[in-house]
Parts: C-alpha cells; sequence; structure tokens
C-alpha cells in the first residue's frame, strides 16, 4: 500500500472541498471495498477524506409516502429498518443477500453504490485491464470470463457490477442525490451507473468531488416485491443472476410490473422491454416467458458464461410466477425474510 494523506472532514462541504482541492483524492466511508483495493494496490489515492461520521445516517420519510436514506445508513441499519422491511421487502432482501453480516455492519448504503467490479483481472495489478489502465486491454474476454457480463458489455470490458442493494433499487425507481462543488442534483439510479462504452474506467456518472448524500426511494409501488439471486454457494458469493421484481396484477392481468437483473451487466439492468410485454398482459408463466427472452434477446454471451441466459430466464420466470400466485388482488406489499 502506497502513503496517502488522511482528512476527517466536519462537514459536507468540507469535505467536497478538500477533494476538489486534490484531484487524486477519494472519499472514505465504510472501506470494505476500498481498503481492499489499496492493500490491492488497484486503488492508490494520495488522500482519503474520511466520511464516516458525516451526519448522512438517517432514514426518514418524504412527502408523498417515500422514503431518504442518508448515505452513511449502514447496510445492516437498512436492511433492519420497519419502513424498508414492510414497504419495501425487496431492497432489504438484496440488503441481506449481500456479504456477512460484520460487512453489513460497516459498509454504507454510499458505497455500496460505488463499489468496484470483483473481475479477477481488474484486482491483479499484474494483468492489462481497461478498467484500471485504460487501453491496456481487456483480457476478461478470451480469459477467465465465467462470472461476467452476458449484457451491454463492449470490446473494452466485459465486467459485472457487484451490488446486489443497487438492483434492488433500480426496480423501485431510487434516485440518487449528489453534491458537489457545482452544487446539488439527482440522479436516477438506473441512469447513474455506467455501460463501459470505451471508457470502462467511469462506473457512474458522478463528477469529481461529488458526494453521494442520499438515495430516495418513491413511495412504494403496487404490488409484491422480491429480489432472488443465483450464486455458486448459498452465501457470502457474488450473484451470477439476480432479480429484484414488482409485480401488480389484477383480475389475472399485469396491472404494473417493475424488473431489474444484476449480475449479468457492467450496472444493474433495468428490464424495459420485459415490461413493456407483460403490461396488461395474462399473468401467467407463458407471459413471463415471453417477457423474459424478449429482454434477453440482446445477450452476447461470451465463451464460457452462456449459462447465465437461461438461468436469468428461468430465476426472472421463477420470481414472476411466484409474485402471480402470491399477489391476489390485494397488491399487498408484505414483509421482507432473509433470503
Amino acid at each position: 500500500m502506497r502513503a496517502f494523506a488522511y482528512t476527517r472532514a466536519g462537514g459536507v462541504d468540507e469535505a467536497i472541498a478538500a477533494l476538489a482541492a486534490s484531484p487524486g483524492g477519494m472519499f472514505l466511508g465504510g472501506g470494505t471495498n476500498l481498503v481492499d483495493l489499496m492493500k490491492l494496490g488497484v486503488a492508490s489515492p494520495a488522500l482519503l477524506v474520511d466520511i464516516g461520521r458525516l451526519p448522512l445516517t438517517e432514514v426518514r420519510e418524504t412527502p408523498g409516502g417515500g422514503l431518504r436514506i442518508g448515505a452513511n445508513v449502514r447496510n445492516s441499519d437498512l436492511a433492519a429498518h420497519p419502513a424498508v422491511r414492510t414497504r419495501y421487502p425487496a431492497l432489504s432482501q438484496a440488503v441481506l443477500a449481500g456479504a456477512s453480516g460484520q460487512i453489513r455492519n460497516t459498509a454504507t448504503t454510499g458505497g455500496n453504490l460505488l463499489q468496484r467490479t470483483r473481475c479477477l483481472y481488474f484486482q491483479d495489478v499484474a494483468k492489462p485491464c481497461n478498467k484500471r489502465e485504460p487501453g491496456s486491454g481487456c483480457p476478461a474476454r478470451e480469459g477467465v470470463h465465467r462470472d461476467l457480463a452476458v449484457l451491454g458489455h463492449s470490446p473494452a470490458c466485459v465486467a459485472t457490477h457487484p451490488s446486489d442493494m443497487a438492483v434492488a433499487l433500480a426496480a423501485l425507481d431510487a434516485v440518487v442525490h449528489l453534491q458537489g462543488p457545482g452544487g446539488e442534483r439527482t440522479v436516477p439510479l438506473c441512469d447513474f451507473h455506467r455501460l463501459p462504452g470505451d471508457e470502462p474506467h467511469r462506473d457512474t456518472v458522478i463528477e469529481p468531488a461529488e458526494l453521494v448524500v442520499a438515495v430516495g426511494l418513491p413511495a412504494p409501488p403496487a404490488g409484491r416485491s422480491v429480489y432472488r439471486k443465483a450464486r455458486d454457494r448459498a452465501s457470502y458469493a457474488f450473484a451470477l443472476a439476480s432479480v429484484a421484481a414488482v409485480l401488480d396484477v389484477r383480475a389475472g392481468v399485469v396491472e404494473d410490473v417493475r424488473l431489474a437483473f444484476g449480475g449479468l451487466a457492467h450496472k444493474p439492468w433495468r428490464a424495459r422491454v420485459a415490461e413493456e410485454a407483460l403490461r396488461g398482459a395474462p399473468a401467467t408463466e407463458e407471459s413471463f416467458v415471453r417477457a423474459a427472452e424478449a429482454e434477453l434477446a440482446a445477450a452476447e454471451p461470451l465463451r464460457d458464461n452462456g449459462f447465465k441466459v437461461p438461468l436469468a430466464r428461468n430465476l426472472a420466470v421463477r420470481v414472476l410466477s411466484d409474485l402471480a400466485t402470491e399477489t391476489g388482488e390485494t397488491g399487498n406489499a408484505g414483509e421482507a425474510t432473509a433470503p
């Protein structure tokens, strides 16, 4: 690990000013991802601006029935919050599906959104990687890519985004509240993360010295929501494919649906094609299969990860079928349980 300077910010404006004055610096929240990357030599900030004690730790109600989640809310606290468990169960389930209890006790909401890919080549400084060193190449395309992207990738990068929480937030139409030298702005969660294109080193649309200060959720959509994850082992493993879904069924017909995939792309993948195909369609397994296949028709699997396409299709169909069975006419949100 290289030497670096350290400062603890006393407020949001102070944190932003410190990073704006040091372009080689980074914000430090829970540190569960950044510190590991520093140990590996992947990240070598000249300055760490510690934001861990900033007063961004509330989950509070907003006008219209939504929630504003502070960027420093710990993952464990978010998953256990009564309003999240009862009104946004898919979000609680997604957070509980990610990492160990010890990590959830440290990791923050903002940091979860900003975590980097777990691609082997990105984490190994002895190997080329366009995400780590633009222009050096992407050996994963012909190398080890079983766990990597089948949607939205480019010749420059086939990495996947590792967050479970972000997938649920995408399905729930969350927004990210940012504050930086230019003031405050709000970005839809679905637009916050980027596809790689020819700039895979840019994971998000965040600007220099901008700080994630909160995540906003609108009022819960009608219907039931769930998050489900397929992985190599029962716990502490990143998703091979995951699905966050909200389904509202009335008289056997899909009134509304929200669907997002994880583990398939460089960002949480909001399944707009599948959603459009399902609205107004019968809430049957046949409809769910057709919608999932229409969404995944854009997939471009590599040599060793083609299994992800049927895996994601089957996972989506199972999730939607289960929700259709449970929803009934009431659209009761239900309460989250540990996955």
